[in-house]
């Protein structure tokens, strides 16, 4: 498996949402794996950080994109301002500090937050998220394009450098006006999602509604998006141009919570009939389904949804909790789900799976897995 399976991936979906809690893998590792089974998780990074195609931006959140979506993204990053609350605010001469930052990215070559003069921030509430004053600064410059992100360290620490040193000439250099832009985001929207709804197609690249509303019926005017009906979906629907039916959707796949099939929770409930609901920030004691939830594809069905972590201390593969869906086949479900565990117990170099045996399709599962 080489860069030519991750540009289709990419091609594909134009954008993979980058999300870096741990308890199983990362989000932006899962969503290829789902699509293209066990990969070189270093040859995909240097594929993204190295081969000058990808780059990271603010797209749906902060996600990993074609380097071509450069220009495709000035318009937000020029419009970007610092917020009300953002703690720069608060800095004297925080114009300078800012200033200097880049000047030592442009003196020095990349660098990370650490490298910065440290500043004192804001005092730290219980439970507050951290984020250093360097690291405001730095992510400052980023959301407005004067850095670009070059590499991701271990701990998962972005490197900035200037975007000529970083993003190809063609791309740095193309210009579109931001209306063109925004057409293309929303072609690239399409494509992703093949048949969607007005609301679908703003949501890929966190657009309003309202925003996308023109720029919709202008595709659909250009022949780029043809308005269809789909059978139980009460909003009219467009289909990407080159989207084909395919005559059955086969195999089985595991999916982050952060993937594109699911992550407009609307969209899941009206192509599966699937509640999907993320529990991380959920105490424990109220949760349904569990912490890191996992959705499971079967052909073109959503069957069940597992919690799981990989404890590499104890190097297994957790199923804390297995859930079916409604009228599945379970034997079925049962089969390809311990199937696709063994899959990723192995690619995440885990020597078993362990099977937390509270309901049926769990005690099942656990007997599939070690008969």
């Amino acid at each position: 498996m080489d860069k030519r399976h991750f540009r289709r991936v990419f091609n594909t979906l134009g954008l993979l949402q980058l999300d870096y809690v741990n308890v199983l893998m990362p989000a932006h590792f899962l969503i290829p794996w789902s699509r293209l089974g066990a990969y070189d998780r270093a040859a995909f990074e240097k594929y993204v950080y190295r081969s000058g195609e990808c780059t990271e931006q603010w797209a749906h959140e902060a996600s990993i994109v074609p380097a071509d979506a450069w220009s495709l993204l000035a318009h937000r990053r020029h419009a970007y301002s610092m917020h009300k609350n953002n703690p720069l605010r608060r800095m004297r001469n925080h114009a300078a500090y800012l200033e200097a930052a880049l000047q030592q990215v442009e003196s020095q070559g990349s660098i990370t937050a650490s490298d910065l003069p440290p500043v004192p921030g804001p005092k730290r509430k219980p439970g507050d998220w951290h984020r250093s004053i360097p690291r405001w600064a730095l992510e400052y410059h980023f959301a407005r394009g004067n850095l670009a992100v070059a590499n991701r360290l271990p701990n998962f620490q972005r490197v900035y450098d200037l975007p000529s040193r970083i993003i190809p000439r063609q791309h740095l250099s193309a210009s579109l006006d931001p209306q063109s832009a925004q057409q293309e985001i929303i072609r690239r929207a399409a494509s992703g999602l093949g048949v969607a709804t007005l609301q679908d197609l703003a949501d890929y690249f966190r657009m309003s509604a309202r925003e996308a509303a023109p720029l919709v019926h202008d595709l659909v005017e250009m022949g780029d998006l043809q308005p269809v009906q789909v059978e139980g979906w009460e909003e009219p629907a467009f289909l990407a141009k080159g989207a084909r039916l395919p005559r059955q959707i086969a195999g089985a796949s595991l999916l982050s919570p952060f993937d594109p099939v699911v992550w407009f929770r609307p969209r899941a409930l009206r192509l599966f009939d699937f509640h999907y609901r993320i529990e991380i920030y959920v105490p424990a004691a109220k949760r349904k389904w569990g912490y890191y939830v996992l959705p499971f594809r079967l052909g073109d069905q959503i069957v069940a949804r597992l919690d799981l972590k990989a404890d590499r201390k104890s190097s297994k593969l957790l199923v804390l909790n297995v859930h079916e869906e409604a009228q599945i086949d379970r034997k079925l479900c049962v089969a390809a789900l311990g199937a696709e565990l063994q899959a990723l117990q192995q690619w995440l170099c885990l020597d078993a799976v362990s099977v937390t045996r509270h309901n049926m399709i769990s005690r099942q599962l656990a007997t599939e897995l070690h008969p």
